[in-house]
C-alpha cells in the first residue's frame, strides 16, 4: 500500500487502476518529450489528398495539369487506366523544367513517392498518340515534413506578365541633308507658225527627268524676245539681292527661290507672240498631244510668259508640250526649270530594339 507521507516534490505520480506509478521529474519530463515528438511524427505522416480525378485523354492529345508542394513533403501518385489500355507516356516535371518521373506504355501506378525538396509546382502531363482515347484515374497525394505544412495550399494560380528582352541589330540613321538646287533645263526652242506653208511644225515636246529626292521643281516659259529679256534680268537682279546672299543652297538663284519658297522674281510681258503650253507626266498623253488629239495635262495656260512653284509630282519623267497658234511666223521660247533636291546620307550602327512578349505564369499562395 502506498504511503501518502512518502509523496515527494521532487517526483510525478500517475494514478492507473489503483495503483500510483512514481516517476523523477527528470523521468517525467523525459516522457513527456517523448510523447510530443510521437505525436508530431504521427501528425507528420498523416496524407493530404490533393487531387482524385477520372479523367479522358483523347486520342492524338495531350492532358496537362499543375499542382503545388511544399519543401520537405512526399508526393503520392496513384494512376490507373480503367480498361486496361496502356498510355504512351506519363511524365512528372517541376516547374520551369525539371523531369522526376518519366513512365512509357504504362496501365498502372501504385503509390509512386517523390522527395520534394524545395516548394514548387510540379506539372502531370499525360501523353496519349493513340487513336482511341484513354480513361484514367489518377490520385495525388502529399504527406507533409511536419505540422507547419500541413495546410500548404496546392492550388496554382495563373497570371499574365510581360518580358521585355533588347536585341542587338544594326539599324540606319541620317547623318545629314543636303539641300541643292538643279537646274534641269534651260534652252531656246524655235516652233514654226500654224501656217504649214512654211514647213515646220508649230509644236514641241520637250522632256526632262526629275532627280531622285526632288521636293519641288520650277518653270519659266517666255515667247520671244521680250521673254527672253525678263528671264535674264530676274536672274541678274535676283544674284545682285540680299537673297541670293543669305541662302547657304549650292545653286541658289531665281529658278531655285521659286522652286523653294515660291518667290516669283519675274516681270509678266504684256505684248508680244503667245505660246500655249502643258504638262504631262505621262508618256501617253504626250504620244496624244503630239499627234494632235485629246489628251489630260496637270498644267496648261495660253501666255506670253509663265513662271510658277511645281510641288507635284517630283518623281519621274515630265512632258512639256508647245504649240504656236500663230499663222503668220516662227516663235522662240525660253524654257527654264530647276529642281530642289535633298540628299539624304545615311550611316548604320549597332542599336538595341526593346522587345515586349506576354506570357502566363503560374504561382502558388500560400
Amino acid at each position: 500500500m502506498f504511503n501518502i507521507s512518502q509523496i515527494s516534490p521532487d517526483a510525478a505520480y500517475i494514478y492507473e487502476k489503483g495503483f500510483i506509478y512514481k516517476f523523477t521529474m527528470k523521468r517525467y519530463w523525459i516522457l513527456l518529450s517523448l510523447l510530443g515528438c510521437w505525436t508530431s511524427f504521427v501528425f507528420a505522416l498523416l496524407p493530404v489528398d490533393v487531387a482524385e480525378n477520372s479523367l479522358k485523354v483523347n486520342g492524338h492529345s495531350n492532358e496537362v495539369f499543375y499542382y503545388g508542394f511544399a519543401a520537405g513533403d512526399e508526393m503520392v501518385f496513384s494512376f490507373k487506366e480503367k480498361h486496361g489500355w496502356s498510355l504512351k507516356e506519363l511524365e512528372i516535371s517541376e516547374l520551369p523544367l525539371s523531369t522526376k518521373f518519366m513512365d512509357y506504355n504504362v496501365k498502372k501506378i501504385e503509390n509512386k513517392s517523390l522527395h520534394i525538396i524545395r516548394t514548387g509546382i510540379y506539372k502531370f502531363r499525360l501523353t496519349n498518340p493513340a487513336g482511341t482515347a484513354r480513361y484514367c484515374h489518377i490520385k495525388i497525394q502529399r504527406i507533409p515534413a511536419n505540422t507547419s505544412t500541413q495546410d500548404f495550399s496546392s492550388s496554382v494560380h495563373w497570371r499574365m506578365v510581360q518580358d521585355t528582352t533588347y536585341v542587338s541589330t544594326q539599324g540606319s540613321y541620317l547623318m545629314k541633308r543636303d539641300t541643292t538646287a538643279r537646274i534641269l533645263m534651260e534652252r531656246v526652242t524655235k516652233i514654226g507658225s500654224a501656217n504649214i506653208l512654211y514647213g515646220k511644225a508649230n509644236k514641241d515636246l520637250i522632256e526632262f527627268t526629275l532627280p531622285a529626292g526632288t521636293v519641288s521643281w520650277s518653270y519659266y516659259i517666255g515667247v520671244g524676245t521680250e521673254g527672253q529679256k525678263a528671264f535674264s534680268q530676274a536672274k541678274r537682279g535676283f544674284l545682285n539681292s540680299v537673297a541670293s546672299a543669305a541662302s547657304y543652297i549650292p545653286g541658289y538663284g531665281t529658278m531655285a527661290a521659286l522652286a523653294l519658297y515660291g518667290i516669283n522674281a519675274f516681270s509678266m510681258i504684256h505684248e508680244g507672240d503667245n505660246v500655249k503650253f502643258c504638262f504631262m507626266d505621262d508618256a501617253t498623253n504626250a504620244s496624244l498631244f503630239k499627234v494632235g488629239k485629246q489628251f489630260k495635262s496637270f498644267k496648261q495656260g495660253n501666255i506670253l510668259n509663265d513662271a510658277a512653284q511645281i510641288t507635284k509630282p517630283v518623281t519621274g519623267k515630265i512632258y512639256l508640250g508647245l504649240l504656236n497658234d500663230n499663222v503668220l511666223s516662227p516663235i522662240n521660247v525660253t524654257v527654264s526649270v530647276t529642281a530642289i533636291v535633298v540628299t539624304e546620307h545615311n550611316s548604320v550602327r549597332d542599336t538595341k530594339i526593346m522587345k515586349i512578349t506576354n506570357r502566363e505564369e503560374a504561382y502558388l499562395v500560400n
